[in-house]
């Protein structure tokens, strides 16, 4: 066995058990899939598919991986040959496992030039995202971009790249966006248009109409937990490899990818490791967003009012499998059919949620809550709402999230809108019209104007501050 001291590298993999190597020679591999966001959920997601996919096929699928911010993460990778490990926690414990899938790592704003030539390479059929929503610079009003994109970004490098791609006449690609959204694939096709068109470029309505024809933007729905990795997982994880890897992620063991089977270009043949090919991946999607997501930021806002600080702790309490099962019910008369049972879902999710493997923080699922709760609950308590349904457990998740909007930086919550939303509290208003104030901030003056939701929603506050989840 390997010394723990000794970096996961290429040197490296000889040394390790057999069941711990890649799947694929790295070295084999050609970059034909470019990614954007190598956090820990690529890693643990898109990524292992895409290995076993060429692993299974024999095609050398690879992926250069972009990172928009983190030049760190890039610089950690060239270190270790792109190389990484993914655990999946089982409650009885989980073995790591190296994974060979990328081939290059590259600093968005750092490395513009290798970028720009990835994304025009005709060799390049698929570019995936994972760069969550506010990734996106998209308007909560008018769903276009918020601001005019710069370059920088990914949507602007994007663009631009795109852009060069049509006036090269290079081959068709297929754009794919692996973020929680509604509809990502049109999110992002309708984004990266409107930068095109709100360009200087002399030539843009030529490029607007050869996207047309070359690009296409399939929706998907992924799921799987990934929690944060922290020292001691890293510890954990070199102890059982035997050699040091920095960039260890894991993952529980569920995982899924449903797909639109709309691709302008090859690409590698996931469906090989379990993702699915469909026609319209509205349901799937729709049920994610309102079932999972919408449960986990209920569990994350109403968890942290209560004290906890994980997923499985939630579940533990006793309250938490009611209010998913509650919240499941409430939400799944709008959900349309065609997708999963909402009950046996409902089921899924209790057994996920209650893996003592997982430390799934709650500090991590509110993180960027103004963004998430307008794609998680606010369609859906609309939509109850206007039928004349009964909304108590999305009035108390509001009232979870309201709470966390007040004491986010205690909680080491994170969001783009976290002055704003504190401002709100400082005004000294009566509670209902502070949820007022806080909903208007989000872009949901419609709901605001809802004086009974507002009211039910502050009703909850008092029991939240004491530490309470009434169910």
């Amino acid at each position: 066995m390997v010394s723990a001291v000794v970096p996961l590298n290429l040197n490296a993999l000889p040394g390790l058990a057999a069941e711990s190597r890649p799947q694929v020679r790295p070295a084999e591999l050609s970059t034909r899939v470019v990614h954007f966001g190598i956090g820990a959920f690529h890693r643990a997601h898109q990524a292992v598919y895409t290995e076993t996919a060429a692993a299974r096929s024999g095609e050398p699928w690879g992926i250069a991986a972009v990172a928009p911010r983190s030049a760190a993460t890039v610089d950690a990778l060239r270190a270790q040959d792109c190389l990484y490990s993914v655990t999946e926690r089982h409650p009885e414990g989980g073995l790591p496992r190296v994974v060979g899938a990328l081939t290059g790592a590259y600093a968005l704003e750092r490395d513009t030039e290798a970028v720009d030539a990835l994304l025009t390479d005709p060799g390049t059929t698929v570019v995936t995202l994972t760069v969550t929503e506010k990734g996106y610079h998209r308007s909560s009003r008018t769903g276009g971009p918020d601001t005019a994109v710069p370059a920088s970004t990914v949507i602007g490098r994007l663009a631009a790249g795109l852009a060069d791609r049509m006036r090269s006449g290079a081959a068709p690609v297929s754009v794919v966006s692996c973020d929680n959204m509604a509809d990502n694939g049109a999110v992002l096709e309708r984004v990266v248009r409107d930068v095109v068109r709100a360009s200087a470029w002399p030539d843009r309505e030529r490029i607007l109409d050869r996207m047309a024809e070359r690009v296409a933007f399939p929706s998907t729905v992924v799921d799987r937990i990934v929690p944060a990795t922290t020292a001691a997982d890293l510890s954990t994880t070199s102890t059982a490899l035997g050699v040091h890897d920095a960039l260890a992620v894991s993952g529980e063991p569920y995982r899924s990818w449903v797909l639109e089977d709309r691709f302008a270009a090859p690409r590698p043949p996931w469906e090989l490791d379990g993702a699915v090919l469909v026609p319209d991946v509205a349901p799937y999607q729709l049920t994610k967003l309102r079932l999972l997501n919408g449960s986990h930021s209920a569990l994350a806002c109403l968890g942290i009012a209560a004290g906890h600080t994980a997923i499985a702790d939630a579940m533990a309490a006793g309250w938490g499998e009611r209010l998913v099962r509650a919240l499941c019910a409430e939400v799944a008369p709008t959900l349309p059919g065609g997708g999963p049972d909402p009950g046996r879902y409902a089921d899924d999710l209790i057994t996920r949620f209650r893996n003592p493997a997982m430390r799934h923080l709650f500090r991590q699922i509110a993180s960027d809550g103004s963004l998430k709760i307008t794609e998680r609950w606010l369609p859906a308590l609309r939509s109850l709402r206007e039928r004349g349904a009964a909304t108590p457990l999305l009035e108390l998740a509001l009232a979870g999230w309201a709470y966390t909007t007040r004491h986010a930086q205690e909680h080491g919550i994170t969001d783009p809108a976290r002055d704003a939303l504190a401002a709100c509290w400082r005004t000294g208003a009566a509670p209902a019209d502070v949820v007022r104030a806080l909903l208007t901030t989000v872009g949901a003056a419609d709901l605001a104007d809802d004086s009974a939701l507002a009211s039910a929603v502050a009703r909850h506050l008092p029991a939240l501050r004491a530490g309470r989840v009434d169910i």
